[in-house]
């Protein structure tokens, strides 16, 4: 007797959508994280027994809806901020999210056709390999974009304790794998069946909790204080060059009470919005006041210079500790033009401020702040775990610079959230 996905099988195509729509409530802001364990199920149940272009077309829509609703926040960045008229702006961010959705299609697809039937090897083997196989290439073809990879959800969740083990792509794996022991509990018919994989389960989260225990972080030296400094520039004032007195004045002024009380002081992505060239007197007196007080200014600023063409999205370390840090990983189309000879039409729609960046070399001097070395990223890199474990184990702490403007009061923006690790104190400002 045919089930109810042949039956009604666009009430079926419906609910993979559906499914996909809600798993961004399993990230921050949100913080839903049981849902990336439920939702994935839906999609098991919606591929068993149906042709392969049924489950590409599932999981497509499982895509779109996934990303439609978790990185709907590109036509904030690009119309708002970028000043790309409106259809330009859906197109752009439509084909971004069709791109994306492919993945969760081509998992549909090569299960149909090459996974084995319906069953425990399928949701424990070939569901969890596949999916885990496809987020880690995700994060690196077509230079990667791995926002939203299901092992992020799971931050705050037991299930983040794997982390320190197997990174995010194997916390992905465990999350998918405990889904399909779910489904496959539920699809069991006897009790000792549905006991072994209840206990199969149980153990996997059990051994993670035990894992859990073992503390990652000790003390690298005495209390580290820190003064992170948000100026609150409009993102539509900040690149205004009549602006650019008034925004120095500002930092300054939100961060001079500071001093005293901080061992660093920390401005966000390019605080100053000028080339460090153009602004080196205002740099050298910032040094100047900051070696009288003992401290370390951290700011994001552009660098480069006019006559080589050549631009960077920096890090300069003002005080103490001088330093310098170029992005590696930059943003597609916000800082860089991928495909150029193709794609050099969008440069006539879209006006993003300092947007022809160059990458900065793979290996780089370690940074030093508060007088110990830290690990420094620029706002898209944080979701690159390789390029994060770069500075590591050298580095005793990290600082991530974001520019949430360009996101508005999105999900985006909100899912930046501070968290400590070797940093024992800090304070906000502004």
């Amino acid at each position: 007797m045919p089930d109810f996905k042949t039956r009604r099988p666009l009430i079926a195509d419906l609910l993979a959508f559906i499914a996909g729509a809600l798993l961004p409530l399993a990230f921050a802001p949100f913080g839903l994280w049981p849902l990336a364990l439920v939702l994935p199920m839906v999609l098991l149940w919606s591929w068993d027994g149906v042709t392969l272009r049924r489950a590409g077309l599932r999981g497509g829509l499982f895509g779109l809806g996934v990303y439609g609703f978790g990185i709907y926040w590109v036509f904030i960045s690009l119309h708002d901020y970028g000043n790309a008229p409106i259809p330009f702006a859906v197109l752009a961010t439509a084909l971004m999210v069709l791109v994306m959705a492919l993945y969760p299609a081509a998992l549909g697809g090569l299960i149909a056709r090459w996974g084995l039937p319906p069953g425990p090897a399928r949701w424990l083997l070939i569901f969890p390999a596949l999916w885990t196989l496809l987020d880690w290439v995700r994060s690196w073809l077509f230079t990667g974009f791995p926002w939203l990879a299901i092992g992020y959800s799971q931050t705050d969740a037991p299930l983040g304790q794997l982390a320190p083990y197997i990174g995010v792509f194997g916390v992905g794996w465990a999350v998918v794998l405990s889904a399909g022991l779910l489904w496959t509990l539920l699809n069991s018919t006897r009790w000792r069946a549905r006991l072994g994989w209840l206990g199969l389960l149980a153990a996997l989260w059990l051994g993670t909790w035990g894992l859990g225990q073992i503390s990652w972080v000790e003390s690298a030296g005495p209390v580290l204080r820190v003064a992170i400094v948000q100026g609150n520039v409009t993102q539509d004032r900040k690149w205004d060059p009549d602006a650019l007195d008034e925004t120095l004045t500002r930092y300054v002024q939100l961060s001079l009470p500071e001093q005293n009380q901080s061992d660093v002081i920390i401005w966000p992505e390019t605080a100053i919005p000028a080339l460090l060239d153009e602004v080196r007197p205002f740099v050298a007196a910032l040094a100047g006041v900051a070696q009288q007080a003992g401290v370390d200014y951290v700011t994001g600023i552009p660098t480069g210079s006019w006559e080589t063409s050549v631009f960077h999205n920096s890090i300069i370390g003002v005080g103490r500790s001088p330093g310098l840090y170029h992005k590696r990983r930059l943003l597609p189309f916000g800082e860089y033009l991928p495909l150029r000879g193709l794609l050099l039409f969008f440069r006539d729609w879209v006006d993003i401020p300092m947007a022809d960046f160059t990458p900065g070399d793979p290996e780089q001097p370690l940074f030093r702040a508060g007088g110990q070395p830290v690990g420094l990223s620029i706002c898209f890199e944080a979701v690159f775990g390789s390029e994060i474990r770069r500075a590591l184990p050298e580095a005793t702490w990290l600082i991530n610079l974001s520019n949430d403007a360009w996101f508005k009061d999105s999900t985006a923006a909100r899912s930046f959230r501070p968290r400590s690790f070797a940093v024992k104190s800090s304070h906000c400002v502004g």
